[in-house]
């Protein structure tokens, strides 16, 4: 199980999406003054360490979701069909997290009044969302593998 390369690409995935989790994800400077808010994917967080509670929670979920499908995809290695479902499943959720998540510095920034400098752990659902790719084409080789040897006998 270990052995396969898609086993490997959905571990990365899922430890990418772990560390997003725990990371900031942007940066607001206000205008006008000099107090730099950052953003997680549950809450902001000011300077002072205070917790504002916004509209993040939605990218917490997702990631959540994903994270969890990710993982529990690496143990359906059994079930190659089921596991290509989950793996678009994740797929899409990535996607849904990468738009939600630009939408949401879109209206923060505008609401606060202030620039928005992205973090580069914004950039790690990207990269899971490749790694998942990648392990969703060695499912499907599998899966081809063993349907060609299926009607070989």
């Amino acid at each position: 199980m270990l052995q396969r390369i898609q086993t490997l690409y959905l571990l990365a995935a899922f430890g990418l999406c772990i560390a997003c989790l725990c990371s900031p994800i942007a940066h607001f400077l206000v205008t006008g003054t000099d107090e730099i808010i950052d953003m997680y994917n549950l809450w902001l967080v000011s300077a002072e360490g205070a917790h504002m509670f916004s509209f993040c929670p939605v990218l917490m979920v997702l990631l959540l979701i994903t994270a969890t499908a990710l993982f529990l995809d690496v143990w359906l290695f059994t079930r190659r069909a089921l596991q290509m479902r989950l793996a678009t499943f994740c797929m899409l959720l990535l996607i849904a997290w990468n738009i939600v998540y630009g939408i949401l510095t879109f209206l923060l920034s505008t609401e606060m009044q202030a620039t928005w400098r992205p973090h580069w752990t914004a950039a790690l659902p990207a990269a899971s969302l490749i790694l998942t790719y990648l392990a969703f084409r060695g499912i499907l080789k599998d899966d081809m593998l063993v349907r060609s040897l299926d009607r070989l006998r």
